[in-house]
């Protein structure tokens, strides 16, 4: 198991389309367990292929946020909404490539999705609130979309400066 680095808005990678993964592999499950550890350390409670440098559609994610639960770590691959609720929520979205940065996004509060597993089969889930909220940002990575692609333009500008800094200034550290 080993962290990876964290791609950081601006860098290309992270605005393109993901290819399927085609079989889950050796790889593939050692990529999810390098990946739950990295969106565990960040701290975060997702985190996309991209945001690593594989471009490549899976996701981990885990919305447990209470101490004392146990955790709920999920690894979705070839992930697809099959229903969204037309009822919406608001939530303050981050992103673990756009750091400290937060900003209010609308979305359906409810969705379906059907992916593969670790296990290779297919499985199918609803969820609500925070974990559908998760995993519609986390399915945005997939398709080269970011949270702040929801945003107005000057807001989301913004925003890329400050990256762009913080870049910057680690760059010389």
């Amino acid at each position: 198991m080993t962290l990876r680095n964290i791609l950081i808005h601006p860098d290309p990678r992270l605005k393109k389309l993901c290819d399927p993964v085609p079989t889950v592999s050796p790889e593939i499950g050692a990529l999810a367990e390098d990946m739950l550890q990295t969106m565990y350390d960040a701290p975060g409670v997702g985190l996309a292929a991209p945001q690593v440098g594989v471009l490549q559609r899976l996701f981990v994610m885990d919305c447990v946020k209470e101490d004392d639960a146990a955790p709920k770590p999920m690894v979705l691959i070839n992930p697809e909404i099959t229903w969204t609720s037309e009822e919406e929520n608001t939530y303050e979205e981050g992103c673990l490539s756009i750091p400290d940065q937060y900003a209010p996004v609308t979305r359906p509060k409810q969705v379906r999705m059907s992916w593969m597993g670790l296990d290779g089969k297919q499985h199918e889930e609803e969820f609500d609130d925070l974990w559908a909220t998760c995993a519609q940002h986390e399915l945005d990575h997939l398709n080269g979309k970011l949270f702040i692609d929801y945003l107005g333009a000057m807001k989301r500008q913004m925003i890329t400066r400050k990256m762009v800094k913080l870049k910057r200034e680690n760059a010389r550290l």
